[in-house]
């Protein structure tokens, strides 16, 4: 029977058991994957931490009546039970680098949000000691890239790897949309606690580039600014000074791939008017491939006519929809089913890297006023 072996003490994780869930950080997102989790069957939320009693509460709430969760203040704390089989870590970015340090030193498995981490330099750290988890331990992490399970974006994902492009040539994302939301105690309102809106906020669009392309990006150009959103927004430090918000709310950023196709991002954060919030275009010398988000379909346009369209519903599977189209609700279950399996995550530290590398290049870019190499951060 496929099994696993959760943290140190704990019993062997077999198909009759859920996997037992430890969630550090109940924010906006620690929050929706544990209302994830109570809806799947295969999985149970044991414990829940967060340095903030509101966020605690939250986490408690969401749990449900009579689910008997266990409560910390500390991760730590947290991380030293027995009987937890995997950890989500939703804390804010800029504190991953070291919780998940905390995490890497037992054997549970671990889904971490996105970024991975908010710099190339600790994100290669992570990339380190996960891999040294996997080899002794095969203590799986997976970073959490949701956006690959939207309906339609996971469609379009494998419309583009059919064969109908023909010769990939060009991706482009377009995401306009709302303002950043108000997180706990605005910690995303500042570029140094979020790596900054194009790895904070993107790198769920350079994962999809990176993914659809099956090539590294070399060279990375970008754009951008603060021009309308959180303009006059300031906040206590703890020495008692102030600080403006610093997080852009538009660019362009173009990326140059290995074999020759070109990438391109339009943010705008604020363009909550506009009909799609998200749409993607793939084009090859044969087909053009496009969907949306909101939506439902794929469309799969021949150079010579004879257009195809792919249904792309949420499902009738999918018992939660939550923030992300039941992306979460999609994620979790093929967690789950690697950490029966044994086997290596769909998602992994290699691609939670190179989104954040390219994330980081284009606000190299800004400040720089000229072209980056990826090459420029060691890789």
């Amino acid at each position: 029977m496929a099994s696993v072996v959760g943290g140190e003490g704990s019993a062997e994780v077999t198909e009759q058991r859920p996997i037992r869930y430890g969630i550090i950080g109940t924010g906006m997102m620690g929050c929706e994957h544990i209302l994830n989790l109570i809806n799947i069957d295969e999985a149970v939320v044991v414990a829940v931490s967060d340095p903030n009693a509101t966020s605690r509460d939250w986490a408690v709430d969401c749990a449900g009546p009579g689910s008997n969760v266990a409560v910390f203040s500390d991760h730590r704390e947290l991380l030293a039970r027995d009987d937890l089989d995997a950890i989500v870590v939703a804390s804010p970015n800029f504190t991953h680098a070291d919780v998940l340090a905390d995490v890497f030193a037992t054997d549970l498995a671990v889904m971490v949000e996105k970024p991975l981490c908010t710099t190339v330099p600790d994100s290669l750290k992570v990339k380190a000691l996960a891999d040294s988890r996997w080899t002794e331990r095969r203590a799986m992490t997976w970073v959490a890239l949701e956006y690959r399970y939207m309906p339609t974006v996971s469609r379009f994902v494998t419309a583009t790897q059919s064969g109908a492009l023909g010769s990939l040539k060009m991706i482009s994302i377009r995401e306009h949309r709302f303002p950043f939301l108000d997180k706990v105690e605005n910690w995303n309102r500042f570029s140094a606690n979020t790596g900054g809106t194009l790895v904070e906020k993107c790198c769920h669009f350079f994962d999809l580039m990176n993914l659809v392309v099956a090539a590294r990006p070399v060279r990375v150009y970008a754009s951008g600014g603060q021009d309308v959103n959180h303009l006059h927004e300031e906040f206590g430090r703890p020495d008692g000074t102030t600080a403006r918000s610093d997080v852009l709310d538009n660019a362009f950023v173009i990326i140059d791939y290995a074999n020759g196709a070109r990438g391109s991002l339009d943010l705008c954060m604020f363009a909550e008017g506009g009909r799609y919030e998200q749409e993607l275009v793939a084009v090859g010398d044969r087909a053009k491939i496009e969907t949306t988000v909101p939506g439902d379909t794929v469309r799969v346009g021949p150079r010579h006519g004879g257009c195809i369209e792919i249904p792309a519903p949420v499902g009738a599977d999918i018992s939660y929809e939550g923030f992300h189209h039941g992306s979460s609700y999609r994620e979790h279950l093929e967690f789950i089913a690697a950490l029966r399996s044994g086997s290596a995550p769909t998602v992994g530290v290699d691609d939670g890297l190179w989104s954040v590398a390219v994330g980081a290049a284009a606000h190299h870019s800004i400040d720089r006023g000229r072209p980056v190499l990826i090459s420029e951060f060691g890789l």
